[in-house]
């Protein structure tokens, strides 16, 4: 019986399926440098850049970690810690945009993360509607269905709150684990 051998092999590419289905490691370059490396799902799982984020397909927001999650930009952040933190150190909220529900009015109830977020693009994607916008510098997607779209007559440049619940947010260190930077 023949027994295979693995070998080496880089692969460069910019679809995060190719990375999920053939890699067991990645390399994540922006501008030319190295800003995150490591094993394949900690990497996109677990992104400390917010182009990793991007190409992972997840929402990321830093800021400084507390002790019940992390504060951004004066916003605190509620979520499950997905490794340990310190209290002062820079950290990150990791989380899906099916997990954003969009409101014309800061929502109140079980909600524990309300952003008020500037729209820019509406973007159809299949059976859902990727919305996107920004709160200061920090880009942020929600996906909501078309119907949603409608009924809250969403439009770029309008001003709505994203939610997001506490149970759908990962927190973890911004440095240590899976950056090479």
């Amino acid at each position: 019986m023949l027994r295979r051998q693995r070998r080496p092999t880089v692969l460069v590419t910019h679809d995060v399926l190719d990375a999920v289905v053939l890699a067991d490691r990645v390399l994540v370059l922006l501008d030319g440098r190295v800003v995150e490396q490591g094993p394949t799902r900690d990497v996109l799982s677990r992104p400390r850049e917010p182009f990793t984020a991007r190409l992972a397909g997840l929402n990321l927001l830093p800021g400084t970690a507390d002790e019940d999650g992390l504060v951004f930009d004066g916003t605190p952040l509620r979520g499950r810690t997905a490794e340990p933190l310190t209290t002062g150190d820079p950290a990150a909220a990791v989380f899906a945009p099916a997990a954003v529900a969009v409101h014309r009015d800061r929502p109140g109830g079980s909600p524990r993360n309300a952003l008020a977020v500037r729209l820019s693009s509406l973007e159809p994607r299949g059976d859902v509607v990727r919305v996107r916008g920004a709160v200061g510098d920090r880009s942020l997607a929600a996906d909501v269905t078309p119907a949603a779209v409608a009924d809250l007559r969403l439009e770029p440049g309008e001003e709505v709150w994203f939610a997001v619940k506490a149970a759908e947010v990962a927190i973890h260190p911004l440095f240590g684990g899976s950056s090479g930077a």
